[in-house]
């Protein structure tokens, strides 16, 4: 019984967190940011500024998932900014790069973070040792960039991995010994029975809410912590 009931609470968590999926009260729209055409997802208006959030989408580029994301962090109180990369023929990190220092420019950004899955959590981490004005960075099953770009980091970072996701995982080891050698402040975190995706709930064959749930809950109390 006691177990049943603990099935059932893990359950409950995990469907609350998700909740504003479908309840989100905030809206999306696609807005022109420096040479980026970008979908943009405002927190209701508060009395200070909020902080900026970069949302990079992977190789499926702006989908449902990613317009849910970005509606998502806007709803936990961030101005969330996905750029659209999907005609870009060339590599983007320069377009990403202005896109960055515009942001930070403007009057209603604080400070700024970048959230990436897949692909678009390289580039996030990439952009990091590239940019000092990002000042957190979060990356779900991301392919991590060259250990020869750590030393570059300022940011925070927190890295979210599936467990079942061998081609990813096994630079990891690597990854986080090189970032602790450099003093650059991390959090990893593996999550059991999940494989690539977890976290899409758009992939009803990977999807996993409860781990997808616990994925999110970090996510945003790591970003409201690094990015006050």
């Amino acid at each position: 019984m006691r177990r049943e009931r603990r099935q059932f609470l893990l359950r409950l968590g995990a469907a609350l967190a998700l909740a504003p999926l479908a309840t989100c009260r905030s809206s999306g729209r696609y807005e022109e940011y420096g040479a980026l055409r970008s979908y943009v997802a405002r927190p209701e208006a508060t009395a200070k500024r909020a902080p900026a959030l970069l949302v990079l989408p992977g190789e499926r580029g702006i989908d449902a998932h990613i317009e849910d994301v970005t509606k998502r962090a806007a709803q936990a109180g961030f101005l969330a900014i996905a750029p659209d990369l999907s005609s870009e023929a060339s590599e983007p990190t320069s377009k990403l790069l202005a896109l960055i220092d515009e942001v930070a420019a403007r009057s209603q950004a604080a400070d700024l973070g970048a959230l990436g899955y897949s692909s678009g959590g390289t580039a996030a981490l990439r952009l990091a040792a590239r940019s000092e004005k990002l000042a957190a960075v979060v990356a779900y099953y991301a392919p991590l960039p060259p250990v020869l770009e750590v030393p570059r980091l300022k940011a925070r970072l927190l890295l979210h991995f599936a467990q079942n996701d061998a081609q990813i995982n096994t630079g990891v080891p690597a990854y986080e010994g090189a970032l602790n050698a450099a003093g650059v402040a991390n959090a990893i975190h593996v999550y059991p029975g999940t494989s690539h995706g977890f976290a899409e709930e758009s992939d009803a064959r990977r999807y996993r809410a409860e781990a997808a749930a616990l994925a999110w809950e970090r996510t945003v109390a790591f970003l409201r912590d690094a990015l006050a």
